[in-house]
Protein backbone atom coordinates (compact mmCIF):
# COMPACT_ATOMS: atom_id res chain seq x y z
CA UNK A 1 0.00 0.00 0.00
CA UNK A 2 1.11 3.43 -1.13
CA UNK A 3 1.13 6.06 1.86
CA UNK A 4 2.14 9.69 1.15
CA UNK A 5 3.73 10.15 -1.98
CA UNK A 6 6.96 13.09 -1.87
CA UNK A 7 9.05 15.00 -4.71
CA UNK A 8 12.32 14.89 -4.81
CA UNK A 9 14.77 17.50 -6.98
CA UNK A 10 16.92 15.65 -8.66
CA UNK A 11 20.08 18.32 -8.95
CA UNK A 12 21.41 18.74 -12.55
CA UNK A 13 24.81 19.63 -11.63
CA UNK A 14 25.77 16.85 -8.63
CA UNK A 15 23.38 14.02 -10.25
CA UNK A 16 22.69 13.38 -6.33
CA UNK A 17 19.96 14.11 -4.07
CA UNK A 18 20.34 17.24 -2.61
CA UNK A 19 16.94 18.88 -0.69
CA UNK A 20 14.74 17.40 2.05
CA UNK A 21 11.41 15.55 1.52
CA UNK A 22 8.88 17.88 0.99
CA UNK A 23 5.36 15.80 1.49
CA UNK A 24 2.73 16.79 -0.97
CA UNK A 25 -0.04 18.26 -1.41
CA UNK A 26 1.51 21.08 0.45
CA UNK A 27 -1.30 22.77 1.88
CA UNK A 28 -1.32 26.34 3.79
CA UNK A 29 -1.98 24.40 7.36
CA UNK A 30 0.78 22.48 7.07
CA UNK A 31 1.34 18.94 5.25
CA UNK A 32 -1.69 16.64 4.27
CA UNK A 33 -0.93 12.69 5.04
CA UNK A 34 -2.65 11.08 1.37
CA UNK A 35 -4.53 7.82 1.88
CA UNK A 36 -2.65 4.44 1.30
CA UNK A 37 -3.02 4.12 -2.46
CA UNK A 38 -4.34 7.71 -2.87
CA UNK A 39 -2.98 9.36 -6.44
CA UNK A 40 -0.73 11.94 -7.41
CA UNK A 41 -1.92 14.43 -9.18
CA UNK A 42 -0.66 17.24 -11.73
CA UNK A 43 -2.75 20.07 -13.01
CA UNK A 44 -0.66 21.45 -16.22
CA UNK A 45 -1.21 25.43 -17.20
CA UNK A 46 0.02 25.93 -20.67
CA UNK A 47 0.10 29.21 -22.61
CA UNK A 48 -1.49 31.84 -20.09
CA UNK A 49 0.64 34.68 -21.54
CA UNK A 50 0.75 37.07 -19.18
CA UNK A 51 1.07 40.45 -19.90
CA UNK A 52 0.02 40.21 -23.57
CA UNK A 53 -1.10 44.22 -24.95
CA UNK A 54 -0.04 45.33 -21.03
CA UNK A 55 -1.25 49.14 -22.88
CA UNK A 56 -4.38 47.88 -23.38
CA UNK A 57 -7.66 48.15 -21.43
CA UNK A 58 -8.30 44.36 -22.61
CA UNK A 59 -4.93 42.93 -22.03
CA UNK A 60 -5.08 43.09 -18.18
CA UNK A 61 -8.51 41.66 -18.42
CA UNK A 62 -7.03 38.49 -20.11
CA UNK A 63 -4.77 38.18 -17.31
CA UNK A 64 -7.67 38.36 -14.73
CA UNK A 65 -9.56 36.17 -16.87
CA UNK A 66 -6.36 33.60 -16.34
CA UNK A 67 -6.62 33.75 -12.53
CA UNK A 68 -9.83 32.78 -12.76
CA UNK A 69 -9.55 29.63 -15.01
CA UNK A 70 -6.65 28.60 -12.66
CA UNK A 71 -8.18 28.77 -9.62
CA UNK A 72 -11.25 27.05 -11.03
CA UNK A 73 -9.36 24.41 -11.65
CA UNK A 74 -7.12 24.18 -8.46
CA UNK A 75 -10.46 24.19 -6.46
CA UNK A 76 -11.83 21.34 -8.77
CA UNK A 77 -9.24 19.50 -8.46
CA UNK A 78 -7.24 20.12 -5.69
CA UNK A 79 -3.82 19.09 -7.40
CA UNK A 80 -0.71 17.57 -5.57
CA UNK A 81 1.85 19.65 -7.97
CA UNK A 82 1.03 22.14 -11.08
CA UNK A 83 3.73 22.57 -13.92
CA UNK A 84 3.55 25.62 -15.52
CA UNK A 85 4.14 24.28 -19.35
CA UNK A 86 5.72 27.41 -21.48
CA UNK A 87 4.26 30.69 -22.86
CA UNK A 88 4.02 31.78 -18.87
CA UNK A 89 4.50 35.18 -20.51
CA UNK A 90 4.42 36.88 -23.82
CA UNK A 91 7.71 39.20 -23.64
CA UNK A 92 7.59 40.24 -26.79
CA UNK A 93 4.17 42.67 -25.21
CA UNK A 94 6.16 43.53 -22.12
CA UNK A 95 7.48 46.90 -21.95
CA UNK A 96 9.11 46.97 -18.58
CA UNK A 97 12.29 45.72 -18.09
CA UNK A 98 11.18 43.02 -15.28
CA UNK A 99 8.97 40.65 -16.61
CA UNK A 100 9.57 38.17 -13.90
CA UNK A 101 6.53 41.12 -12.42
CA UNK A 102 3.97 39.05 -14.77
CA UNK A 103 5.26 35.47 -14.26
CA UNK A 104 5.01 35.97 -10.43
CA UNK A 105 1.33 37.27 -11.38
CA UNK A 106 0.71 33.70 -13.05
CA UNK A 107 2.13 31.67 -10.63
CA UNK A 108 -0.04 33.09 -7.59
CA UNK A 109 -2.84 31.13 -8.10
CA UNK A 110 -0.78 28.28 -7.53
CA UNK A 111 1.30 29.99 -4.57
CA UNK A 112 -1.93 31.13 -2.42
CA UNK A 113 -3.20 27.92 -2.14
CA UNK A 114 0.09 26.96 -1.27
CA UNK A 115 0.56 23.61 -4.16
CA UNK A 116 4.58 23.44 -5.22
CA UNK A 117 4.80 23.73 -9.02
CA UNK A 118 7.42 23.82 -11.72
CA UNK A 119 8.09 25.19 -14.93
CA UNK A 120 9.40 24.96 -18.26
CA UNK A 121 10.01 27.60 -21.43
CA UNK A 122 7.91 28.50 -24.00
CA UNK A 123 8.67 30.64 -27.31
CA UNK A 124 7.31 33.76 -25.63
CA UNK A 125 8.90 33.89 -22.63
CA UNK A 126 12.01 35.60 -23.45
CA UNK A 127 11.21 37.30 -27.05
CA UNK A 128 12.24 40.47 -27.82
CA UNK A 129 9.72 42.95 -27.73
CA UNK A 130 8.19 44.03 -30.58
CA UNK A 131 7.23 47.59 -31.57
CA UNK A 132 3.39 47.65 -32.82
CA UNK A 133 3.42 49.46 -36.54
CA UNK A 134 0.09 51.16 -35.57
CA UNK A 135 2.85 53.08 -32.89
CA UNK A 136 4.49 54.60 -36.10
CA UNK A 137 1.08 55.81 -37.66
CA UNK A 138 -0.16 59.59 -37.42
CA UNK A 139 -1.55 59.46 -33.89
CA UNK A 140 2.16 58.41 -32.66
CA UNK A 141 4.08 56.43 -29.68
CA UNK A 142 0.75 55.95 -27.06
CA UNK A 143 1.59 57.16 -23.25
CA UNK A 144 2.33 54.10 -22.25
CA UNK A 145 2.07 52.98 -18.20
CA UNK A 146 4.16 50.53 -17.13
CA UNK A 147 3.02 49.85 -13.02
CA UNK A 148 4.85 47.40 -11.26
CA UNK A 149 2.57 44.75 -11.02
CA UNK A 150 0.75 43.33 -7.99
CA UNK A 151 4.10 40.97 -6.90
CA UNK A 152 6.30 40.00 -4.48
CA UNK A 153 9.06 40.95 -7.33
CA UNK A 154 11.16 44.16 -6.79
CA UNK A 155 11.39 45.95 -10.44
CA UNK A 156 11.73 49.10 -12.29
CA UNK A 157 8.49 51.11 -13.22
CA UNK A 158 9.58 52.83 -16.26
CA UNK A 159 9.23 51.26 -19.66
CA UNK A 160 12.67 49.75 -20.80
CA UNK A 161 11.68 47.52 -23.87
CA UNK A 162 14.73 44.67 -23.25
CA UNK A 163 13.17 42.13 -22.30
CA UNK A 164 14.18 39.98 -19.43
CA UNK A 165 16.37 37.01 -20.40
CA UNK A 166 15.67 32.93 -19.28
CA UNK A 167 18.28 32.91 -16.68
CA UNK A 168 16.49 36.08 -14.55
CA UNK A 169 13.17 35.01 -14.92
CA UNK A 170 14.28 31.26 -13.61
CA UNK A 171 16.11 32.93 -10.98
CA UNK A 172 13.58 35.27 -9.80
CA UNK A 173 11.07 32.52 -9.61
CA UNK A 174 13.38 30.32 -7.93
CA UNK A 175 14.84 33.04 -5.13
CA UNK A 176 10.93 34.20 -4.38
CA UNK A 177 9.14 31.50 -4.08
CA UNK A 178 9.41 28.03 -1.49
CA UNK A 179 6.98 26.23 -3.12
CA UNK A 180 9.04 26.57 -7.15
CA UNK A 181 10.84 23.29 -7.96
CA UNK A 182 11.85 24.29 -11.31
CA UNK A 183 16.11 24.33 -11.57
CA UNK A 184 18.06 26.36 -13.90
CA UNK A 185 19.47 23.45 -15.35
CA UNK A 186 23.24 21.92 -16.47
CA UNK A 187 25.26 25.53 -17.93
CA UNK A 188 26.53 23.21 -20.63
CA UNK A 189 23.17 23.24 -22.10
CA UNK A 190 22.89 27.15 -21.95
CA UNK A 191 21.38 28.97 -23.56
CA UNK A 192 18.44 26.19 -23.16
CA UNK A 193 17.90 27.06 -19.39
CA UNK A 194 15.00 24.38 -17.91
CA UNK A 195 15.90 21.44 -18.26
CA UNK A 196 15.74 19.28 -14.70
CA UNK A 197 14.41 15.73 -13.56
CA UNK A 198 12.04 15.66 -10.41
CA UNK A 199 11.52 12.20 -8.51
CA UNK A 200 8.28 11.11 -7.23
CA UNK A 201 8.13 8.44 -4.57
CA UNK A 202 6.20 7.18 -1.30
CA UNK A 203 6.86 8.10 1.92
CA UNK A 204 6.81 4.39 2.78
CA UNK A 205 9.63 3.34 0.36
CA UNK A 206 11.75 6.71 -0.37
CA UNK A 207 14.47 4.43 -2.05
CA UNK A 208 11.93 3.39 -4.61
CA UNK A 209 10.59 5.89 -6.80
CA UNK A 210 7.68 5.80 -8.12
CA UNK A 211 8.17 7.83 -11.28
CA UNK A 212 10.59 10.42 -12.87
CA UNK A 213 9.46 13.69 -13.75
CA UNK A 214 11.48 15.39 -17.18
CA UNK A 215 11.66 18.60 -18.00
CA UNK A 216 12.82 20.26 -20.88
CA UNK A 217 13.60 23.40 -22.83
CA UNK A 218 12.04 23.25 -26.13
CA UNK A 219 13.74 26.72 -27.04
CA UNK A 220 12.17 29.82 -29.09
CA UNK A 221 12.23 33.16 -28.13
CA UNK A 222 15.83 34.37 -27.51
CA UNK A 223 17.27 31.45 -29.61
CA UNK A 224 16.29 28.83 -31.94
CA UNK A 225 13.02 26.23 -31.31
CA UNK A 226 14.79 23.03 -30.55
CA UNK A 227 15.65 20.25 -28.12
CA UNK A 228 19.27 19.94 -29.24
CA UNK A 229 21.47 17.22 -29.50
CA UNK A 230 23.26 18.47 -26.33
CA UNK A 231 20.45 18.05 -24.30
CA UNK A 232 19.19 14.64 -25.71
CA UNK A 233 22.50 13.69 -24.52
CA UNK A 234 21.80 14.65 -21.34
CA UNK A 235 18.26 13.37 -21.11
CA UNK A 236 20.61 9.48 -21.97
CA UNK A 237 22.78 9.77 -19.66
CA UNK A 238 20.66 10.97 -16.53
CA UNK A 239 18.39 8.17 -17.50
CA UNK A 240 21.11 5.73 -17.75
CA UNK A 241 22.45 6.70 -13.83
CA UNK A 242 19.26 7.38 -12.12
CA UNK A 243 16.74 4.59 -14.15
CA UNK A 244 19.78 2.09 -15.76
CA UNK A 245 17.11 -0.98 -15.71
CA UNK A 246 14.33 1.26 -17.06
CA UNK A 247 12.07 -0.02 -14.06
CA UNK A 248 10.68 3.35 -13.29
CA UNK A 249 8.17 5.16 -15.39
CA UNK A 250 9.26 8.54 -16.78
CA UNK A 251 6.86 11.50 -18.19
CA UNK A 252 8.33 14.21 -20.18
CA UNK A 253 7.25 17.94 -20.17
CA UNK A 254 8.19 20.63 -23.09
CA UNK A 255 6.63 23.48 -24.81
CA UNK A 256 6.82 22.90 -28.29
CA UNK A 257 5.60 19.56 -30.02
CA UNK A 258 8.13 17.84 -31.67
CA UNK A 259 8.02 16.90 -35.34
CA UNK A 260 6.61 13.29 -34.10
CA UNK A 261 3.70 14.99 -33.00
CA UNK A 262 2.84 15.55 -36.95
CA UNK A 263 2.72 11.78 -37.81
CA UNK A 264 0.60 11.27 -35.43
CA UNK A 265 -1.75 14.49 -35.85
CA UNK A 266 -5.50 13.53 -36.87
CA UNK A 267 -6.10 14.62 -40.40
CA UNK A 268 -9.89 15.30 -39.13
CA UNK A 269 -11.69 15.35 -35.96
CA UNK A 270 -10.33 13.25 -32.90
CA UNK A 271 -10.71 9.11 -33.54
CA UNK A 272 -9.27 6.51 -32.08
CA UNK A 273 -6.74 5.71 -30.44
CA UNK A 274 -7.02 9.46 -29.91
CA UNK A 275 -8.59 10.66 -27.47
CA UNK A 276 -9.32 14.81 -27.19
CA UNK A 277 -12.12 17.62 -27.98
CA UNK A 278 -10.45 19.84 -30.10
CA UNK A 279 -8.38 19.54 -33.35
CA UNK A 280 -8.47 22.96 -34.95
CA UNK A 281 -5.28 23.53 -36.64
CA UNK A 282 -1.67 22.00 -37.82
CA UNK A 283 0.33 21.15 -34.89
CA UNK A 284 3.62 23.56 -35.76
CA UNK A 285 6.49 21.57 -34.40
CA UNK A 286 10.01 22.80 -33.33
CA UNK A 287 12.48 24.00 -36.47
CA UNK A 288 14.31 20.11 -36.05
CA UNK A 289 14.56 16.79 -34.47
CA UNK A 290 18.30 16.25 -32.76
CA UNK A 291 17.40 12.98 -30.98
CA UNK A 292 15.60 13.58 -28.20
CA UNK A 293 12.21 11.69 -29.36
CA UNK A 294 14.83 8.67 -30.89
CA UNK A 295 16.18 7.84 -27.17
CA UNK A 296 12.34 8.38 -25.95
CA UNK A 297 11.22 5.64 -28.29
CA UNK A 298 14.01 3.06 -27.42
CA UNK A 299 12.93 3.80 -23.60
CA UNK A 300 10.45 1.61 -22.42
CA UNK A 301 10.20 3.23 -19.33
CA UNK A 302 9.02 6.46 -20.75
CA UNK A 303 5.22 6.41 -21.14
CA UNK A 304 4.41 10.01 -22.22
CA UNK A 305 5.41 13.44 -23.72
CA UNK A 306 3.12 16.74 -22.44
CA UNK A 307 3.29 19.88 -24.77
CA UNK A 308 1.48 22.89 -25.35
CA UNK A 309 2.13 25.79 -27.47
CA UNK A 310 -0.74 24.70 -30.12
CA UNK A 311 -4.02 26.55 -28.49
CA UNK A 312 -6.81 24.66 -30.73
CA UNK A 313 -5.09 21.47 -30.08
CA UNK A 314 -5.92 18.92 -26.99
CA UNK A 315 -5.54 15.30 -28.22
CA UNK A 316 -3.34 12.07 -27.08
CA UNK A 317 -2.48 10.49 -29.62
CA UNK A 318 0.02 6.92 -29.15
CA UNK A 319 3.13 7.02 -30.78
CA UNK A 320 5.12 3.82 -30.89
CA UNK A 321 4.77 2.85 -27.26
CA UNK A 322 4.57 6.32 -26.39
CA UNK A 323 1.79 8.50 -25.61
CA UNK A 324 2.07 12.11 -27.30
CA UNK A 325 -0.14 14.83 -25.59
CA UNK A 326 -0.98 18.01 -25.59
CA UNK A 327 -2.34 20.42 -22.83
CA UNK A 328 -5.47 22.49 -22.79
CA UNK A 329 -5.03 26.34 -23.38
CA UNK A 330 -5.72 27.98 -20.15
CA UNK A 331 -4.40 31.40 -19.86
CA UNK A 332 -7.21 34.21 -22.20
CA UNK A 333 -3.89 35.61 -23.80
CA UNK A 334 -2.44 34.22 -27.62
CA UNK A 335 -4.19 33.20 -29.72
CA UNK A 336 -7.83 31.34 -30.58
CA UNK A 337 -11.68 32.12 -28.24
CA UNK A 338 -11.63 27.87 -27.79
CA UNK A 339 -13.16 27.28 -24.12
CA UNK A 340 -10.06 27.78 -21.53
CA UNK A 341 -9.09 24.66 -19.09
CA UNK A 342 -6.32 22.36 -17.99
CA UNK A 343 -5.23 19.08 -18.23
CA UNK A 344 -5.20 16.84 -15.79
CA UNK A 345 -1.95 14.01 -15.08
CA UNK A 346 -2.66 11.58 -11.89
CA UNK A 347 -0.49 8.92 -11.06
CA UNK A 348 -1.28 5.79 -8.99
CA UNK A 349 1.23 3.81 -7.94
CA UNK A 350 -0.45 0.12 -7.21
CA UNK A 351 -0.82 -0.98 -9.38
CA UNK A 352 0.62 1.48 -11.63
CA UNK A 353 -1.44 3.66 -14.06
CA UNK A 354 -1.24 7.38 -15.72
CA UNK A 355 -4.19 8.54 -16.76
CA UNK A 356 -4.93 11.79 -18.32
CA UNK A 357 -8.09 14.40 -18.33
CA UNK A 358 -8.87 17.75 -18.98
CA UNK A 359 -11.26 19.41 -16.73
CA UNK A 360 -12.29 23.05 -17.97
CA UNK A 361 -12.89 26.48 -16.69
CA UNK A 362 -16.85 25.93 -16.21
CA UNK A 363 -16.25 22.51 -14.25
CA UNK A 364 -16.68 19.94 -16.68
CA UNK A 365 -14.64 17.26 -17.37
CA UNK A 366 -14.10 15.34 -20.80
CA UNK A 367 -11.10 13.51 -22.51
CA UNK A 368 -10.39 11.39 -20.06
CA UNK A 369 -7.88 8.29 -21.31
CA UNK A 370 -5.27 5.96 -19.57
CA UNK A 371 -1.46 6.37 -20.97
CA UNK A 372 -0.34 3.71 -18.77
CA UNK A 373 -0.67 0.67 -18.80
CA UNK A 374 0.20 1.32 -22.84
CA UNK A 375 -2.77 -0.48 -24.51
CA UNK A 376 -2.72 -2.02 -28.00
CA UNK A 377 -3.90 0.73 -30.67
CA UNK A 378 -6.14 -2.16 -32.03
CA UNK A 379 -7.99 -2.61 -28.46
CA UNK A 380 -7.77 0.46 -27.06
CA UNK A 381 -10.61 2.87 -25.72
Amino acid sequence: MMGRLLLLLISPYLYSLLISTVALPTKPEGYHQLRPGAPFKIALFADLHFGEAESTDWGPLQDVNSTRVMSSVLDDENPDFVIYLGDVITANNIAIRNASLYWDQAVSPTRAKGIPWASVFGNHDDAAFEWPIEWFSAPGIPKIHCPVANSSCSGEEDCSFKGTQRLELMKNEIELNALSYSQFGPKELWPSVSNYVLQIFSSENPKSPVAFLYFLDSGGGSYPEVISSAQAEWFRKKALEINPDSRVPEIIFWHIPSCAYKKVAPLFGIHKPCVGSINKEKVATQEAEMGIMKLLIERVSAKAVFVGHNHGLDWCCPYEKLWLCFARHTGYGGYGNWDRGARIVEITQQPFSIKSWIRMEDGSVHSEVVLSPFINRDKSM
